[in-house]
């Protein structure tokens, strides 16, 4: 079993910078800090952001985690102690039409914000990462000593991010680096302040309460032929406020030993197909998803399962790895956030 890592009381937090802050998973983020009565300042250029995510409590500013100057003034004129880095594109169908974007905005801006931080003496970087470092594994669930060999651009774009940044702690002691690996992120923050609001929605969950909500007509299943129980993708899909939670932990971890780097997944250790999440929202919500098959989507994996030691490291306690505890919270979201004059609950 690992050591328990060391962590800083929460009452020490200082003042976090959270870029990518108006997404889904920063959102969450911010509302964990704030709850905590922590200082949280969001940045995020609103490209892929929502306005509407970012908590009241916490201070906007518009703009790009690249943009070096602004940063700069940001971390100085609020005092910050520390980033939690969200902000990056995170399609991996995207990622394959598009990979220059990817490089330039995973990596280049992400190499960026690093160095503004050390220039800055902010002591701890937590970086979004992803299972897609890990590429299609062997099926078997993975563990952060795993090979680590992406299929896709979005995949190397972070796993390019990681090296970076662990060669910036080796050559800075006074600096500490977390990288969570996340896997599938799923659900809405309990209380309904935030959850998914994409423009381009590509996440299961999301696409398929879309369905259930009338703004689609039919859920389509890309690929039957997988080496799986069912011939569909498994996923380990992970609470988003469960996910929030744990990126606390790491920045205390981050902030009570400098010179550190921490790669370390997150999820819950079991797998659902897509079968199983629709069934699961079919039976939270009692309506059936029509459902049609589609090829394929190109660098898909079969299967992506951690082997999270997160409880042990960091004494994660998740309260929400439940399946349809997970989709009921984002079905949940999905009919808030469209109000009740919509009345598309078929």
């Amino acid at each position: 079993m690992s050591a328990r890592l060391p962590l800083i009381p929460e009452t020490d937090l200082p003042p976090v910078l959270v870029t990518g802050g108006a997404g889904y998973i920063g959102s969450n983020a911010a509302l964990a800090l704030i709850d905590r009565g922590v200082k949280t300042v969001v940045l995020d250029s609103l490209v892929t952001g929502n306005r509407g995510l970012v908590p009241d409590a916490a201070i906007f500013v518009p703009g790009r985690a690249g943009d070096s100057a602004l940063v700069e003034r940001v971390i100085r004129e609020h005092g910050i102690g520390a980033i939690l880095h969200f902000a990056a594109r995170i399609s991996v169908a995207e990622s394959v039409e598009q990979p220059a974007l990817y490089y330039a905005e995973n990596f280049g801006e992400t190499l960026s914000l690093a160095q503004t931080a050390l220039a800055c003496g902010v002591g701890a970087f937590v970086l979004s990462s992803t299972a897609a470092v890990y590429g299609n594994g062997d099926g078997q669930p993975l563990a952060v000593t795993s090979p680590v060999a992406p299929i896709n651009p979005y995949g190397w774009s972070k796993a390019f991010a990681e090296r970076a940044l662990m060669d910036m702690v080796a050559a800075n002691r006074h600096f500490s680096v977390a990288c969570p690996r996340y896997f599938n992120v799923a659900g809405a923050d309990p209380q309904m302040r935030s959850g998914q609001a994409s423009q381009h929605p590509h996440h299961l969950i999301e696409l398929a309460c879309h369905v259930l909500t009338g703004q689609r007509d039919c859920f389509t299943i890309f690929g039957r032929d997988y080496p799986t129980p069912d011939g569909t993708g498994v996923r380990d899909y992970v609470h988003v406020t469960d996910l929030a939670e744990a990126h606390i932990l790491l920045l205390r971890a981050c902030l009570a030993d400098p010179g550190q780097f921490h790669a370390v997944n997150l999820g819950y250790g079991q797998g659902a197909s897509v079968i199983e999440v629709l069934d699961a929202l079919e039976a939270v919500s009692g309506t059936a998803i029509p459902r049609r098959d589609g090829p394929r989507r190109a660098g898909d994996p079969a299967v992506l399962v951690a082997q999270s030691q997160a409880r042990e490291l960091l004494g994660w306690q998740p309260r929400f790895d439940h399946l349809e505890t997970m989709v009921g919270h984002a079905l949940a979201w999905e009919r808030r956030r469209l109000g009740p004059a919509t009345s598309l609950q078929r």
